[in-house]
């Protein structure tokens, strides 16, 4: 009966151990969906900002802005999204192990002595990047985290534009995870700075030639006002992206791990069955051998 108390615990530990499993995949099921709403509620917003760059782009004025100011890359900050948290598969692993391939892509574009700053959003990949850190990579912390909120999001976005400006850096890239559905995130890798003027020709709305437009005060003006937004957009943007991505690994890591807890649930609440029954039909046999013997 001892081997019978040792399988009920066992089986009491893995049934609360699939309960909090589960609860926890409830959880992030429901940050998840808020991240997407968050995503789909910034969706109008990039789209104005781009209709506005759309119809200042389609005319025959040239831009001039220091933020679209091409210089030969001395230095370049790679600032790559994690999370705060665990439990939620090989997220983190696999953002880092793309970190060290754009480490060695970078080098390779801009040579072995181009200077790299890492800058890690979320504890656990900061101390990822802790064992890396040293005299060819720096590291900067920063008080960004996954449970920041738009001020800290807009202050960091503040901060990366006024390195580059004061060329701290000359280069700023962003490396996160692509949210694309619950069950596939693909690592993506961004310029945030300089800002592309051929990306942002690159997504004109053709339809802006067709409504020409009437500036006040005047174009230039009006370009200097919405570059800062469209960082700010994309940095956001990038940052709800790998908010809901995180969601999505840990709602797939907890179902995996509830799959498993009840996959041993089951084959141990068989071998209790057993263990049980044989119990029984000893006891019955003993019963019966001692009538016998009488």
């Amino acid at each position: 009966m001892s081997t019978l108390r040792e399988l009920k615990t066992r089986i009491g530990s893995v049934a609360s151990t699939q309960k909090t499993t589960s609860a926890m995949k409830m959880i992030s099921s429901s940050k998840m969906r808020k991240a997407t709403g968050q995503l789909q509620r910034l969706s109008p917003y990039r789209h104005m900002v781009q209709h506005v760059i759309s119809h200042l782009l389609v005319t025959d004025q040239q831009f001039d802005s220091p933020l679209i100011a091409q210089r030969d890359v001395q230095r370049v900050a790679l600032v790559v999204f994690g999370s705060d948290d665990g439990l939620c598969g090989g997220f983190n692993v696999n953002i880092f192990k793309q970190l060290l391939q754009s480490i060695q892509e970078v080098r390779r574009e801009y040579g072995s002595q181009v200077g790299i700053t890492v800058v890690p959003v979320g504890k656990k990949m900061t101390k990822a990047v802790e064992k890396i850190a040293g005299k060819d990579i720096q590291m900067e912390r920063v008080t960004l985290n996954t449970r920041s909120g738009s001020e800290d999001l807009y202050a960091f976005t503040d901060l990366m534009k006024q390195r580059f400006l004061e060329h701290t850096f000359d280069r700023v890239e962003m490396l996160y995870m692509h949210f694309i559905s619950t069950g596939k995130q693909v690592f993506a890798r961004e310029q945030l700075l300089p800002v592309s003027y051929q990306g942002l020709a690159d997504n004109v709305d053709p339809r802006a030639a067709n409504s020409p437009c009437l500036f006040e005060p005047d174009a230039g003006t009006i370009f200097n006002t919405v570059l800062p937004l469209h960082i700010k957009s994309m940095l956001q943007d990038v940052f709800i992206q790998s908010a809901a991505s995180e969601q999505s690994a840990r709602v797939m890591a907890m179902q995996a791990a509830s799959d498993n807890a009840k996959e041993l649930l089951d084959e141990l609440q068989l071998e209790y069955n057993k263990l049980r029954q044989q119990g029984i039909t000893t006891e019955l046999l003993d019963i019966l051998g001692g009538q016998v013997e009488r």
